[in-house]
């Protein structure tokens, strides 16, 4: 999958920055860095699916990212580094 654009809902914006510690700046680093995107539910509109990805910001943080982002769980960094191998 190849993400072209990023659009930042500002209520999003707040909340993850607030909520989890992430800025707009290391969500963006971690779909630059080539994250692993996978479908992880349909949507209740056709083509609007909830996709997560797990990827590393430039500092080395790990991510995942569903309509938020927040640090990945231990399980998460797991799963992620097993399949980046």
């Amino acid at each position: 999958m190849k993400i072209s654009s990023i659009l930042w809902l500002a209520q999003f914006v707040e909340k993850i920055e607030r909520k989890h510690g992430v800025s707009t700046e290391e969500v963006e680093e971690v779909f630059a860095n080539g994250p692993r995107v996978s479908r992880i539910e349909r949507g209740d509109v056709a083509g609007e699916h909830l996709y997560r990805a797990l990827g590393r910001t430039d500092a080395g943080r790990r991510g995942a990212l569903v309509i938020s982002a927040r640090d990945a769980s231990r399980g998460e960094r797991k799963s992620y580094g097993k399949r980046k191998k």
